[in-house]
């Protein structure tokens, strides 16, 4: 089924495809609208019948006839026809981070880059600093912009690969009797990007069941990677690589052991010298807890085997008890139709109410933040006008008023004092002037820290993994100044982002430092990912006690009402 964003993603595609051959300006505005349109149905655009579409506020003859063919055949003449006029290299150039279609027509053009790794090799040679509109630092940009996608090539979000494996692993257990079967590998471990998806399937008969991977209509074998024990090969749809391991169903826990922790986990060293490997190697394994027990350990969960900190608090029994969903009171930083969301106040708490949370955390954008409507000062007081209403209205659901403030360039918060102290909470993010060195954004951002009226420290890096490399920061010395300041890190939950990264989680519970699951919503659809926020939390070993949205409503409105008292005396 074309769903709403495929149909989105192919008038984007359009619009940049024209802009990259010099169509008129207006055009390009057009599709572009059509975009934003799409973006903000709630309406499934696959269930309304042609003739309907033009019902659509915003959506024309022409917009109408093209959506209805991407529904029908998958993709529609206009963009049929700037696809055959541009080279393949040209059309994955256009991804490239920080530089729009007129940048790349130039680098194509001109230049004669009709791919990355041409227009890698241009950039070493000098080639592009020279052409009108570029420069040596703008070269250095692009260079370092087309290093990075190289190397994301390949690779995945995991929320992308979740129901493919999902899929996949039903329709095996469908196919083969009595078969073990579970992801493994970096996929078992919940990593944020992975570059192979690895699925374990214990069963005796393994030509029974590579009959059973072949049957499955969108995966591809590569006989050549293959051999008497696996299946490589890809999904044709997503384009991930993919591996499926046969074992007998007798060492299935035995493997699954093996295949899913990292390298650095299985080479770890335990109290005896040996390494966890080799004591797997000689072990006779009926499960993996008993494993674990057989060496003294505590029972690593999946996602901790990653070879840091996990075996020596294993020995030790000290490892944590993980947060869970269930543990999840509220949901902070979130976004209405007073900025750029897709939804009203009213819709974002109701659902929020819905799904059984106590409270949601509104947190629409600030002023400066022009790009995303941010709240002028009057918009500020009209919505927490109407949080009062919903509050009488919704009890005992609370809706905590609050901000997120764009973190300006020399580190200060936006909107005057007087302003920022009508909040319930301040979320601090980074949104503009990204291009920074590793002293100009830790320097912003420990300004921030240290105003007191922050309160959440928002998306750390600005990172869009895959699409684009965050400004560089000294981990350590902003988590240390969030301890010092009483700041709440923020793990944003959007797959997109999952910023701060898990891989320092720890660092900063070890801080002291509380942390917070936060989806970044833009829609009630949002809310879902806060269970990837989890996964990256629990990664770092986060727990329920060192989760701010985890309090209930009466602790967190006791512990945002004690630190505001603090700040004002």
């Amino acid at each position: 089924m074309t769903s709403n964003s495929d149909i989105s993603k192919k008038f984007k595609l359009t619009a940049k495809l024209m802009e990259l051959h010099g169509e008129n300006d207006f055009k390009v505005r057009a599709y572009q609208k059509t975009v934003d349109i799409i973006k903000m149905l709630d309406v499934d655009l696959s269930q309304i019948p042609a003739k309907e579409l033009l019902d659509i506020e915003g959506i024309g003859k022409s917009s109408a006839e093209k959506i209805a063919e991407i529904i029908e055949k998958g993709s529609f003449e206009k963009l049929d026809s700037l696809l055959n006029a541009t080279p393949v290299g040209v059309v994955e150039m256009l991804s490239t981070p920080g530089f729009g279609a007129k940048k790349i027509a130039l680098v194509w053009k001109e230049a004669g880059a009709e791919s990355w790794d041409e227009l890698l090799i241009l950039c070493e040679q000098g080639k592009i600093a020279p052409l009108k509109g570029f420069g040596d630092k703008s070269q250095e940009s692009l260079l370092k912009a087309v290093v990075f996608k190289m190397n994301s090539r390949g690779k995945s979000r995991y929320a992308t690969i979740e129901p493919i494996f999902l899929n996949i692993i039903d329709h095996l257990k469908l196919n083969i009797p009595l078969v073990k079967i579970s992801e493994t590998g970096s996929v078992r471990r919940r990593t944020d990007i992975i570059f192979k998806l690895e699925i374990l399937v214990g069963n005796d008969d393994f030509d029974e069941s590579r009959k059973a991977v072949n049957s499955h209509d969108q995966l591809q074998e590569n006989e050549l990677v293959s051999g008497p024990f696996s299946w490589a090969g890809k999904h044709t749809e997503a384009g991930v690589n993919l591996k499926v391991r046969f074992c007998k169903e007798k060492n299935y826990e035995k493997e699954l052991i093996k295949t899913t922790g990292s390298v650095n986990h299985l080479n770890s060293k335990l109290s005896t010298g040996i390494k966890l490997k080799d004591a797997l190697n000689a072990a006779t394994v009926s499960s993996e807890k008993d494993f674990y027990d057989s060496l003294g350990l505590q029972y690593i969960e999946p996602e901790l085997r990653e070879g840091s900190f996990e075996i020596e608090l294993a020995a030790k029994k000290e490892l944590p008890t993980l947060i869970e969903m269930d543990d999840l009171k509220g949901i902070l930083h979130n976004h209405s139709t007073y900025s750029d969301g897709k939804h009203t106040l009213r819709q974002m708490a109701e659902y929020c109410k819905e799904l059984g949370y106590e409270y949601l955390g509104i947190s629409d954008h600030s002023q400066t933040a022009v790009y995303a409507g941010g709240l002028h000062e009057y918009n500020v007081k009209e919505q927490q006008d109407e949080i009062k209403k919903l509050n009488e209205e919704l009890a005992p659901f609370k809706v905590l008023s609050g901000i997120e403030s764009d973190i300006l360039s020399d580190g200060s918060l936006d909107y005057p004092d007087e302003i920022l102290a009508s909040f319930d909470y301040i979320v601090a993010s980074v949104h503009s002037g990204l291009n920074m060195d590793i002293n100009k954004a830790t320097n912003r951002l420990l300004a921030a820290i240290r105003n007191p009226y922050t309160t959440i420290l928002g998306h750390m890096t600005g990172r869009l993994l895959l699409d684009r490399e965050g400004y560089p920061v000294d981990h350590k010395e902003i988590i240390h100044a969030c301890a010092e300041n009483n700041v709440v890190i923020e793990i944003n939950a959007s797959p997109a982002r999952l910023d701060m990264d898990w891989r320092w989680v720890n660092y900063a519970l070890e801080q002291g430092v509380m942390l917070s699951i936060n989806p970044d919503a833009h829609a009630k659809e949002g809310y879902k990912n806060m269970y990837y926020g989890l996964l990256a939390g629990r990664k770092g070993g986060l727990t329920k006690n060192q989760t701010m949205n985890a309090m209930s409503l009466k602790e967190i409105t006791k512990y945002l009402e004690t630190r505001k008292t603090k700040i004002m005396v």
